[in-house]
């Protein structure tokens, strides 16, 4: 185990002061099916799946982001495309620290830094334990960062939807990534009422895969269900009706096949997701404080992340609870950007940090 403490005989703003002219202060979005880098002053400058081609007998690590996504499905048995976050928390510790380094890396290839030591701050799901928290630290503290931030992304998504989270007004926010919905709202710098659901884009996919093998006795793969997730997928019935084709495999026969599904079908498919995540958005407005909430009906609901894209969820939310809502723009990369914003000014937005702060260790 790490300890963690201030580097002995080297005062601690002489050790910002030469690592920071050396390295960049860096932001990240570590998501289940994306990781976003915002590196201070630059802006975005990474974003890649967060998947790590492994060779399982060498144990070397062969792709990382878009090299190893193109992997998925297609390697032989001893290369593995794993990702290494599971809805949302580090499910593997050193694949974690090897993409987080490479990233690292990536950023500072063009810089004279030999051993780039930058402060990272990172965003992570509301509802994750102590334990899970400290894994992300480590893995971050590990892959070469001086020091580690922890944000929640509800917090982050909000202030990248530049929502007045300081002030004492009611802010709300549903951020749906790939492998979890938070679901938060927000005063005073500090989350009044919260919910972190493992249910969200990729359990979408699984829904449709599901479907197809139910309905069709047809096997589809995920990458498959996501496309048809973008195309034709909807949380409310559309103006015009849509139909795509899908190709797999046939669970009876073993033989490709295909087969047409609409726009209605695929709604079917998405809508025990989408209710779960409505009832949770409902069960949050209940808790909510009335002073809070008037401010919220103003305001509206603010929604986030690539989840948030299905198309007609704004307006079945909005029916369903009778708060306006809207899409924030650039949905995808709101909890990266919002870490940048902190990034810029982190003495005055130091207080919706997650509580701990943490420094290189020694080891």
């Amino acid at each position: 185990m790490f300890m963690f403490r201030k580097i002995k005989n080297i005062p601690r703003k002489i050790s910002n002061s030469f690592f920071g002219n050396l390295s960049k202060d860096i932001g990240i979005d570590l998501g289940t099916a994306n990781t976003l880098v915002y590196v201070k002053d630059k802006g975005i400058v990474i974003n890649e799946p967060s998947v790590v081609a492994i060779n399982k007998k060498t144990k070397q690590v062969l792709a990382i982001g878009k090299e190893a996504k193109k992997m998925v499905g297609k390697t032989p048995g001893h290369i593995v495309a794993t990702r290494p976050l599971v809805d949302g928390v580090v499910s593997d510790f050193e694949i974690t620290q090897q993409m987080l380094k490479y990233f690292i890396e990536k950023i500072h290839k063009d810089s004279f830094s030999v051993l780039p030591r930058p402060r990272v701050l990172i965003g992570i799901p509301s509802g994750v334990t102590e334990v899970e928290k400290r894994a992300v630290i480590d893995a971050t503290v590990s892959a070469g960062a001086r020091e580690a931030y922890l944000i929640d992304e509800p917090m982050a998504a909000a202030i990248g939807a530049r929502l007045p989270v300081i002030e004492a007004a009611g802010n709300m926010v549903v951020d749906i990534g790939g492998g979890t919905s938070e679901i938060a709202v927000i005063s005073l710098g500090g989350v009044v009422a919260s919910r972190s659901l493992r249910v969200a884009g990729d359990e979408m996919n699984e829904d449709i895969i599901r479907y197809c093998r139910d309905e069709f006795n047809l096997l589809i793969g995920e990458k498959t269900a996501e496309d048809v997730k973008i195309i034709i997928g909807s949380a409310y019935a559309q103006k015009e009706a849509s139909e795509m084709t899908v190709r797999g495999r046939d669970l009876l026969k073993g033989l490709p096949r295909k087969v047409i599904v609409n726009d209605e079908q695929i709604r079917e498919a998405l809508s025990h997701s989408i209710r779960i995540i409505v009832n949770n958005i409902k069960t949050i407005i209940e808790e909510t404080p009335p002073e809070l909430l008037s401010d919220i009906m103003q305001e509206g609901i603010i929604l986030a992340g690539g989840g948030s894209l299905v198309k007609g969820l704004d307006k079945l939310i909005a029916n369903q609870t009778g708060i306006p809502v809207r899409m924030m723009e650039d949905p995808l990369t709101a909890v990266v950007r919002g870490a940048g914003i902190v990034l810029n000014d982190l003495e005055k937005l130091k207080d919706v940090l997650v509580e701990n702060q943490y420094e290189e260790p020694l080891r």
